[in-house]
């Protein structure tokens, strides 16, 4: 039994101007245990999935289970199974952080809890704001009380939808410490995020969605693998030629150019000098998992994306 089951899942929505289609039959699973990362654009559907599979939205076709359980016909052990950290800042203006997590708690039924709240607290760097209203936290530190409400009921299932989005490095070391343990403990967490680099250190494997389809999903080595394995990295302040432009990915001063093996990386370099472009801080590396996501959401290598849903073995 997966952790998560997607299948065939639609959704559209009728507005002044016709029918806008969120999701387009997406379909995958998410094996019990796995680290899992959600990618794609603005506008992808990544926020319409993750709403659906906490039973916010309803979907016009399709059926989404977790642990089994579906989100619908079963919605309140389904949403028991999960936790949830949404990107807003939601919170409630008239509790202590300590109060905040009891109620949470006893949302999901869980009694004497005590020493599980005070655990998250001491890991998420809370302990000294357990008795401080909601109201007198930074953005930083109510981050941190929306993902101690995420688990306060131990779900076997962990969603984290932007969760570091906007905050400092000391929470984002402290956050994934403490979820990656817990993934090792068991829980299966389904991450969305913007920092690829993040996405690229924790996920066993991904699946990227682009205007409603799912145009990739695999492991994320055989994603890295299946990309150019050198990336060429330079700062300039000339134009480069005409025929490096199409393939080039500029961003300011700094210019990244594909390479499949040395030879292609000193015709590149031959073309540069031929042109008259002065390079500086020139780096030789792999690519990395933003070379991947812009290859395929610009279309510049097929689909990943299965002919029949993918399916992980329980």
């Amino acid at each position: 039994m997966p952790a998560v089951r997607f299948d065939q899942v639609e959704k559209t929505y009728a507005g002044a101007r016709g029918t806008f289609r969120a999701l387009a039959g997406v379909s995958f699973d998410i094996a019990q245990g796995e680290f899992f990362g959600l990618l794609g654009p603005n506008g992808a559907g990544k926020t319409t999935l993750i709403s659906i599979l906490a039973g916010l939205t309803r979907a016009t076709a399709g059926r989404v289970t977790v642990m089994g359980h579906d989100v619908q016909a079963d919605a309140a052990a389904a949403r028991k199974s999960l936790g949830i950290v949404p990107q807003e800042l939601v919170f409630d203006p008239f509790f202590s952080v300590r109060e905040a997590l009891r109620i949470q708690s006893g949302y999901f039924g869980v009694k004497n809890n005590d020493a599980w709240i005070d655990e998250l607290l001491a890991e998420l760097g809370l302990s000294d704001k357990a008795d401080a209203n909601m109201r007198q936290l930074s953005g930083g530190m109510k981050r941190r009380v929306l993902v101690a409400q995420a688990l306060v009921h131990r779900p076997p299932v962990i969603v984290l939808d932007e969760p570091t989005a906007g905050v400092d490095v000391e929470l984002r070391q402290t956050l994934w410490a403490f979820i990656a343990r817990l993934n090792r403990e068991g829980h299966t967490v389904l991450l969305t995020t913007h920092y690829l680099e993040e996405a690229e250190a924790l996920c066993h494997r991904i699946g990227m969605l682009r205007k409603g389809e799912l145009v990739a999903l695999d492991r994320t080595a055989s994603l890295l693998s299946a990309s150019a394995s050198t990336m060429l990295r330079f700062k300039t302040d000339q134009a480069l030629p005409p025929t490096l432009v199409a393939q080039a990915r500029i961003t300011g001063r700094i210019v990244q150019l594909k390479a499949h093996d040395a030879a292609e990386v000193e015709q590149l370099l031959a073309t540069l000098r031929a042109a008259g472009v002065k390079i500086e801080d020139l780096e030789i590396g792999r690519a990395d998992l933003e070379d991947v996501f812009v290859e395929i959401m610009t279309g510049g290598r097929p689909s990943a994306t299965p002919a029949q849903p993918q399916r992980v073995a329980a």
